[in-house]
């Protein structure tokens, strides 16, 4: 029989949204990362400023986030799998 077990069935579902998490969150770093260091590394003086705030700051903590979530929306809807935590009783 080719057939996994439930527990094993759940264990590879945990183990995929797990490394979709991973990734969504080293993403999320990545992109703060870029846009806080990458346009905030030079003098203030020279800051572009978008809706009063610099644009480093703008894109790293307004922007960036809100592309997170939508993204974690979306991995929820279409790549997430609602299973049952609760031990399943076999049946003969």
């Amino acid at each position: 029989m080719n057939e996994q077990s439930p527990v094993k069935k759940r264990w590879s579902i945990t183990a995929k949204e797990a490394l979709i998490g991973t990734a969504i969150v080293i993403l999320h770093f990545c992109l703060w990362f870029g846009f806080a260091y990458g346009l905030g590394s030079g003098p203030p003086e020279e800051y572009r400023y978008i809706a009063g705030m610099p644009a480093w700051f703008f894109f790293s903590c307004v922007i960036v986030p809100i592309f997170i979530i939508i993204l974690v929306a979306l991995a929820v809807r279409f790549f997430f799998t609602d299973i049952s935590l609760e031990e399943e009783e076999e049946k003969k």
